[in-house]
């Protein structure tokens, strides 16, 4: 079992982050901010995914002023993206968004830094200091220090303004297109402040490498119990972030939403469509809640021994498969009838 880092327990909305609260997922709408349709039909299918927070980019007051609308057509927690300007990040607090995501040094003097301060204190909205490898302070540009340090440095600048504002409400990022970098800055950070923390690598491209840099990243700091709220980010569709940020939850036992699944791969055993067969599982599955483990094999040699943990299963055979439940064969069925069969056999066997 997996030993989480104790830090302090913050709350944005409905969902409690830090403490003893689960790893919660979160994404980004790619939606312009101030199409409200287009929004909240975003954010709907993001928390139908399972999103349990959604960030959206503001931009400017327009944007600002449709954070009121959204916020009264959806029932998930809203965190606005603020930069430059401090006016943007009060008109969101009085507009009651549930959290900000900034850097106080970048939004000005340090009167306009205590206005946002005193308001998000009096609303009790959260503030993410969140850094990026990529866009640190031109003073940190040509210090003689790792990347990671640097972040680290600008991190705590930003955390001791808002603490010399009587401010803890707290939540830090540290993210960099380096899996390494992002790697030893959440790992530096993690033992300097009593903060829940943010993970994510950010810029990793498109699905396929952008999951693998993102769970390389996020795998090796909660294996190490380091993080409290996930995004994956992808140049893709957002819903995707989600499915990959609970699955790299799942595959760490930290949570367990939907369906565990498992396959093997293929060999010169198999004699049936392997994979056809688990990508059809796999997609039938995703409807079904239920904190079981279904695998899909390629012939009874992997079949019920190698997957008799499951509570579900099929092995394949030519032109067939043996459906089994913990380990024992229960029936066998054409190939043709195989997700149908398997399906019946998961959703009646109560």
């Amino acid at each position: 079992m997996i030993r989480r880092r104790v830090c302090k327990e913050i709350q944005i909305g409905n969902v409690r982050i830090g403490g003893n609260a689960p790893v919660s997922v979160q994404s980004m709408c790619n939606t312009d901010t101030r199409d409200v349709e287009k929004t909240v039909s975003q954010i709907k299918m993001l928390q139908d995914a399972g999103c349990e927070l959604v960030r959206l980019a503001v931009l400017n007051k327009d944007a600002a002023e449709a954070i009121s609308k959204i916020k009264k057509l959806v029932d998930i927690p809203l965190i606005a993206d603020i930069h430059f300007d401090y006016r943007l990040a009060i008109q969101c607090i009085e507009n009651g968004v549930d959290a900000l995501r900034l850097n106080p040094g970048n939004i000005g003097k340090e009167e306009n830094v205590k206005k946002v301060v005193k308001l998000a204190k009096t609303n009790k909205t959260p503030i993410r200091i969140g850094i990026n490898g990529g866009s640190l302070e031109k003073e940190l540009w040509n210090v003689d220090k790792p990347l990671h340090e640097k972040m680290v440095d600008s991190a705590m600048r930003h955390i001791k303004i808002l603490e010399d504002n009587d401010f803890d409400l707290i939540k830090v990022s540290l993210k960099s297109s380096s899996v390494l970098t992002t790697i030893e800055a959440y790992r530096m950070i993690s033992s300097l402040v009593p903060y829940p923390l943010h993970l994510g690598v950010t810029e990793t491209g498109t699905l396929k490498g952008g999951l693998v840099k993102s769970a390389v990243g996020l795998g090796t700091l909660l294996a190490e119990g380091i993080g409290d709220t996930i995004r994956v980010s992808l140049t893709e569709n957002p819903v995707e972030e989600v499915g990959a940020g609970f699955a790299i939850l799942k595959s760490l036992e930290l949570r367990q939403r939907g369906v565990n699944f498992v396959s093997c791969p293929t060999c010169g055993r198999c004699q049936i469509d392997l994979i056809g067969l688990a990508k059809k599982v796999e997609k039938a599955l995703e409807s079904v809640d239920k904190n079981i483990t279904v695998a899909v094999m390629g012939c009874p040699v992997n079949g019920p021994g190698e997957a008799k943990h499951a509570d579900y299963g099929v092995a394949g055979a030519i032109k067939e498969g043996y459906l089994f439940k913990k380990g024992e064969i229960v029936k066998k069925v054409p190939e043709s009838q195989i997700v149908e069969e398997l399906l019946n056999l998961i959703a009646n066997d109560e």
